[in-house]
């Protein structure tokens, strides 16, 4: 590849992330038979659903150059949430989901809150959080699953709608409602001028402190409605929801060409990093290699991902003098 054609590629991210990706799902197509099976589609389509919402809400944090490693907790303890609003206080199965929900904004809004009110680093600060909703989470549960979730939830998770699996939908909707506000919206252009230089964006009059918190409170609620889908997909709800939710999407983000420094990406590139992550996942899968090593791959590809991101920015750094 010459320079020239590099330097296209560094700086449109999203051709680049787009091309991986097929070339990624054509050797997995010709590597295994049972890889294009409507079921083993149906399979990715799940997976990337709960971890790609956690995915548009972990981008739109970077964007602004933040980053909250507590959303695969508050997912968690949303998921709890649902089920001890279900089965211990006797809710309507709807809208004990619907409070889940608002729980994992209020959560998202108290992250915001601490990081913009006392000026803390997101990322130091979301450490704490993870093990104070964390700690809630075995509170509820002592470590035990809330079974019985009520069947008419379940097709939320387990269901299809015309052909496609209804978790992949609800993010989809979550995905073309986060794209139309960051690309389409001035309170999407407030967002990138923040993650792009946050003392510049003050001086142009925009309410860093609000737009900050807004999407702390989104974020949030993404997390919470993977949550709550995760548990109608298994009937219970599980402690362990929301565990694996922490190093993949943020591998999702950079693959996808959101700037760990903020002010570059879209959801859109995000998710098509999720796509890469999820098919490589799923052929250590039908190739028969032991699931604990998905970890591995998930933490290499991190490695290589904001690797590759800083020597790309060194590079156009070094192009632009």
């Amino acid at each position: 590849m010459s320079s020239k054609s590099l330097a296209t590629v560094l700086r449109d991210p999203l051709a680049g992330v787009l091309a991986a990706l097929a070339v990624i799902f054509a050797l997995s197509a010709i590597v295994s038979p049972y890889f294009l099976t409507s079921y083993n589609m149906s399979v990715v389509a799940r997976g990337i659903a709960f971890v790609g919402l956690i995915t548009i809400a972990q981008s739109m944090l970077m964007v602004l150059g933040e980053l909250d490693l507590s959303l695969g907790v508050i997912g968690g303890l949303c998921g709890i949430a649902s089920g001890v609003l279900m089965m211990k206080f006797g809710i309507e199965p709807y809208t004990a989901m619907a409070l889940a929900i608002a729980l994992g904004a209020s959560l998202g809004f108290a992250n915001g809150l601490l990081v913009t009110g006392l000026r803390l680093h997101s990322l130091v600060l979301t450490i704490g959080t993870a093990g104070i909703y964390g700690g809630a989470n075995l509170v509820l549960t002592r470590g035990v699953a809330i079974t019985g979730i009520p069947q008419q939830i379940q097709y939320l998770g387990r269901g299809d709608l015309f052909g496609v699996p209804v978790p992949f939908v609800a993010m989809i909707g979550a995905l073309l409602v986060a794209t139309f506000v960051m690309m389409k919206t001035p309170f999407g252009r407030y967002m990138y001028a923040i993650g792009n230089n946050r003392g510049a964006a003050r001086m142009l009059g925009i309410r860093v402190d609000l737009v900050r918190l807004i999407v702390f409170v989104a974020a949030g609620a993404l997390a919470a409605l993977a949550g709550v889908l995760m548990v109608a997909r298994l009937g219970t709800a599980q402690p362990s929801i929301g565990d694996t939710w922490v190093l993949a999407p943020i591998a999702a983000c950079v693959i996808g060409g959101v700037a760990t420094t903020g002010g570059v990406g879209s959801p859109i590139g995000a998710i098509l990093g999720a796509g890469i992550i999820a098919i490589i996942e799923n052929i250590i899968v039908l190739f028969g290699v032991s699931p604990y090593w998905q970890g591995i791959v998930s933490g290499a590809i991190v490695v290589l991902a904001i690797s590759f991101d800083a020597i790309s920015r060194r590079y156009l750094r070094g192009e632009a003098a």
